[in-house]
């Protein structure tokens, strides 16, 4: 277990808050009656953690040197500033803009570290001050009381207290606090719910305490509903009014990055806290983003423009996005092309190939790095049509597709997501499409024909692990079967590895084996394995594929 927090779990925080955002994402849009009830805080929250994550990980994939001249990859203190730069830039609605300010006053607590129990204290309080500093008129029963009450808890233990300790008590006070809001926000009362941003945060700590006790990747805690957190559950919550339906509050939401010097920040908090409410602005060092709800929105880009030089504005009329919303945007309808089409995210151009023959639009995936949700979304813009099927391929696509659909459904598509576990399933999907039919139909058959194909690969070791069947050491071929090691071979034993796993999937039966090759296989792999069907089970019938992908050696479906 460690006892500081080091960058590669700055790197697991940031995978473990994305993982549990986006598995609470639905839930948090639905508790989202404050400050402006547009049911976006979930999403809102989900795309500024994936601007982090990406930053972070982006040092990782580019080797990015420690900031101390040590070499080995980048340290504490950078990891912590692409995170919180990460969120800066890609915050999303009030929600996302003070998650960043949290997220940088933890960066700028820790510094060049380290980071063990009592730095991590002082961090969390750092953190909670800057989110109230950032907000104009802070109001309790918020996510800025979440945070608060994390830093006063962790703050009366025992010296001795370790960093896990720590960190699991700050989840657990957030946890408790989330679930007093109703008591303190009267509209959260009113709607019977909990504070929306505030749930967001309880998930990002959750991912902290497991990142620094080593939890696996699904870690219980940033998994876990927190405790009473919904006062009355989403399928029996009241109706919340759209932002639209208060003819008191302001018309627009007006966001953007600031490049200006730190000491023009005070004057443009004040002529905007004059023009409208839900201020928020957020960074130092010369970039801020600016967050404000507003009746006069050219007024609020011409403050920005005053203090320094605005971009990435982004003006929202609530009206007309809850107007478009519930008419499906049926100005978008005319720019589409009126086919079904179906996208597919695959890694290696044989599979792509593949796809692309079948008619599927491809977004090829990095082996290195997952895709965004605006990359899947601008691959199903790229279908041009109405009705998209998206085949994931990969169950850790899950939460950015559903960001992704969401975006869509707003624009008029009509977007299924199937959540193939692997890209033989995808094939096995796209093998049955057949446009003519009706939607929910063509969704049902390739849901159908992916869920009856069982899927295996090959992978290498890339350390030692424990796994489902035993210790393995780095250089061990894995053989994984619908998602588990079930088999453990020596490097030099590929074969005999995947022999193994396809024995062992036949024994459940089947007709069809597909066999996709990786560009790391081991020559003649293929030939080998047909062979060996052919000796083993005569009447299962084989077809091999070339896929390229540098992920897995060998991909392997029964049908």
């Amino acid at each position: 277990m460690p006892h500081t927090l080091d960058a590669a779990a700055v790197r697991a925080w940031c995978r473990l808050s994305l993982a549990a955002l986006g598995q609470a994402r639905e839930e948090i849009d639905a508790l989202n009656v404050y400050p402006v009830p547009d049911g976006d805080t979930g999403t809102n929250l989900y795309l500024t953690v994936e601007s982090a994550a990406q930053q972070v990980e982006a040092l990782f994939t580019a080797g990015v040197p420690a900031g101390d001249g040590s070499g080995g990859g980048p340290d504490l203190e950078t990891a912590l500033r692409a995170m919180a730069h990460g969120a800066l830039m890609g915050a999303r609605g009030n929600s996302g803009v003070i998650l960043s300010q949290l997220l940088r006053g933890v960066a700028a607590s820790v510094g060049s570290g380290p980071c063990d129990a009592a730095a991590l204290r002082r961090a969390l309080r750092r953190a909670a001050d800057a989110g109230y500093e950032a907000v104009a008129v802070p109001v309790e029963g918020t996510v800025l009381t979440v945070a608060a009450a994390a830093a006063d808890a962790v703050e009366t233990l025992p010296e001795a207290t370790g960093l896990s300790a720590v960190a699991e008590a700050a989840f657990d006070a957030a946890g408790t606090a989330l679930a007093l809001t109703p008591q303190q926000l009267d509209v959260l009362g009113r709607a019977g719910v909990v504070d929306a941003g505030g749930r967001g945060l309880v998930a990002v700590l959750g991912a902290l305490a497991d990142a620094v006790s080593g939890q696996s990747p699904m870690g219980p805690l940033a998994l876990a509903t927190p405790r009473a957190t919904i006062v009355s559950t989403v399928s029996t919550q009241p109706e919340r009014p759209r932002a639209a339906d208060d003819p008191d509050g302001p018309a627009y939401e007006v966001v953007y990055l600031l490049d200006a010097r730190d000491e023009a920040v005070p004057g443009l908090r004040a002529r905007l806290g004059v023009l409208g409410d839900s201020l928020v602005v957020s960074g130092g060092e010369g970039l801020w983003n600016v967050h404000v709800h507003v009746d006069d929105p050219g007024a609020a880009v011409e403050a920005g423009i005053d203090a320094g030089r605005p971009h990435r504005i982004r003006i929202t009329h609530f009206a007309s996005a809850a107007a478009e919303q519930s008419a499906g945007h049926p100005a978008h309808f005319g720019q589409l092309d009126p086919a079904r089409a179906v996208v597919s995210i695959v890694q290696g151009e044989g599979i792509a190939g593949l796809c692309r023959e079948c008619g599927a639009t491809v977004l090829s995936a990095d082996p290195d790095r997952a895709p965004s949700s605006a990359e899947i979304a601008a691959a199903i813009r790229r279908a041009h049509a109405r009705e998209v099927v998206l085949l994931l391929n990969d169950a850790e696509l899950r939460a950015a597709a559903g960001v992704a659909a969401d975006q869509l459904r707003d624009e008029g598509v009509r977007v299924a997501v199937i959540p193939t576990r692997s890209p033989v399933q995808g094939l096995a999907a796209l093998a049955v499409h057949e446009p003519g039919r009706r939607f929910d139909e063509d969704v049902v058959a390739m849901t159908s024909a992916a869920g009856a194909t069982r899927y295996a690969e090959l992978a290498v070791a890339e350390g030692e692990s424990w796994t489902m069947a035993g210790v393995c050491q780095a250089g061990d071929v894995l053989g994984l079967i619908d998602g588990d090691v079930a088999v453990i071979g020596d490097a030099a034993e590929m074969v005999a590895t995947a022999a193994t796993v396809l024995g062992r999937m036949l024994a459940a039966g089947g007709e069809m084996v597909t066999l996709i090759v990786g560009e790391d296989a081991v020559p003649g792999l293929a030939d080998a394995l047909v062979a060996h069907l052919r000796r083993t089970n005569p009447v299962v019938d084989a077809v091999v594929y070339e896929g390229g992908q540098g992920a897995a050696p060998l991909v392997v479906g029964v049908e």
